[in-house]
């Protein structure tokens, strides 16, 4: 038997599904950064197809249309038409983003036509470009940073080149911050080899103008990509020789350089417990923290977010590092919470992820699992994105029952992690 309104409901449920899917096609358009035209073009079809397609008028379902317009925004075409997998991928930073980052650090700007259009290469636009990525960043945004990121790199390349003596400092501090956010971007998502280029690349800016503010920052670029591959050794060495090199400096320049010093001892903290150097890793810490105490709070010039609370969730992520998971959770119990709120986000998720995995070593899963839910509460994108969050959802998940089981499950599929 049918109903009348049997063929009108049949027909809402296309309708939205119709516009469901075309705001997907919209949002991967904008987001691979495709203008209509262009976008048109690449499937063989009209910008008014492509209006009716977006807005909903149009029913994209058959198969090989459906496909053709996916595989042109470099997507699954599952993720059009599914709106779990469409959640899911929207979350994340996916291949086609990393391998855009990647084609921008192959660009020399040298053997381009440098951008003539001096509003866009302005020093003030690239400031702007530079702040709007690096806020997205301390947010943990990272499918923001993904998508402005090659043009900003493409920009401050150009920048680089056809900007004024007078400004030539600045040229050169903004190219390195650019790929220093490259080169910790492609870090988070285990694309060490492409991390390591870009690192380096920051190091090759800043010893053009041989600035300590640069060489300070290109250095921990340079130093954690040279432990995610291994040479452990020589980061600490960097980290410690460039720390030595500023020394000098601060008695002049402390309000400058000493959140950027401080950074450094940070990083050859984490990098010596990493290589299971417990004396070194206080050492380095100590260091840390006479700088964070002479500093003061609400002091950084830098985007570094150093201070005292940066220096308390470090000692953690060493503590985890030297697989001393009792010790870790004990120290992060005596961290006064009024410090760990005043990180940003992408901060605090780490402190957190660090956290989880010291209640996973000594078997506190249930605490784990509590710890983890608050990172994906804290920063979504690093506990559903990030490979390191991917592995300790795994690990847990034949290892709780009741309450923790749940909540872990449901964290998993907003991943798209399976046991």
């Amino acid at each position: 038997m049918t109903f009348a309104g049997d063929g009108a409901g049949m027909r809402e449920n296309m309708d939205d599904q119709a516009r469901a899917i075309g705001q997907r096609v919209r949002y991967w358009r904008l987001r691979r950064n495709l203008g209509r035209q262009r976008f048109a073009d690449m499937v063989d079809r009209s910008t008014s197809w492509l209006d009716k397609v977006e807005t909903g008028e149009r029913l994209l379902l058959r198969l090989p249309m459906l496909e053709r317009v996916a595989a042109a925004l470099d997507i699954d075409a599952s993720v059009l038409t599914d709106s779990s997998a469409a959640q899911r991928a929207a979350n994340c930073v996916d291949t086609a983003e990393v391998q855009a980052i990647k084609a921008a650090l192959g660009r020399y700007a040298i053997f381009h036509t440098p951008n003539t259009d001096r509003r866009a290469l302005s020093r003030q636009a690239i400031e702007n470009q530079l702040t709007y990525v690096e806020h997205a960043w301390s947010l943990s945004h990272f499918t923001v940073v993904s998508r402005y990121l090659p043009r900003l790199l493409a920009d401050a390349q150009s920048f680089e080149l056809v900007t004024s003596a007078a400004d030539q400092i600045t040229a050169h501090r903004m190219l390195v911050i650019s790929y220093k956010l490259a080169s910790s971007m492609l870090m988070k998502f285990d694309a060490n080899d492409i991390a390591w280029l870009a690192a380096d690349r920051a190091m090759q800016t800043a010893l053009v103008i041989d600035d300590t503010v640069a060489l300070a920052r290109a250095t921990r670029s340079v130093a954690r990509a040279m432990s995610r591959s291994g040479q452990r050794a020589d980061a600490v060495t960097v980290l410690i020789g460039m720390a030595d090199r500023m020394r000098p400096e601060l008695a002049d320049r402390e309000h400058q350089l000493l959140s950027l010093f401080g950074m450094l001892f940070l990083a050859a903290s984490s990098t010596a417990a990493a290589q299971d150097d417990a004396a070194l890793a206080l050492a380095m810490h100590e260091e840390a923290a006479e700088a964070a105490d002479r500093m003061g709070p609400h002091h950084d010039m830098h985007q570094t977010s150093f201070g005292r609370a940066n220096v308390a969730v470090h000692r953690v992520a060493a503590l985890v590092r030297l697989h001393e998971g009792g010790r870790a959770v004990e120290y992060a119990q005596r961290i006064d919470p009024t410090l760990t709120a005043t990180l940003p986000p992408e901060r605090k998720a780490s402190y957190l992820l660090d956290l989880a995995q010291a209640h996973t070593h000594i078997g506190h899963y249930d605490d784990a699992t509590r710890t983890l839910a608050r990172a994906e509460h804290v920063a979504p994108e690093e506990v559903r994105c990030r490979p390191l969050a991917h592995g300790l959802l795994r690990s847990l998940l034949d290892t709780t029952s009741g309450e923790s089981s749940r909540i872990l499950r449901r964290m998993a599929a907003r991943a798209g992690v399976t046991a």
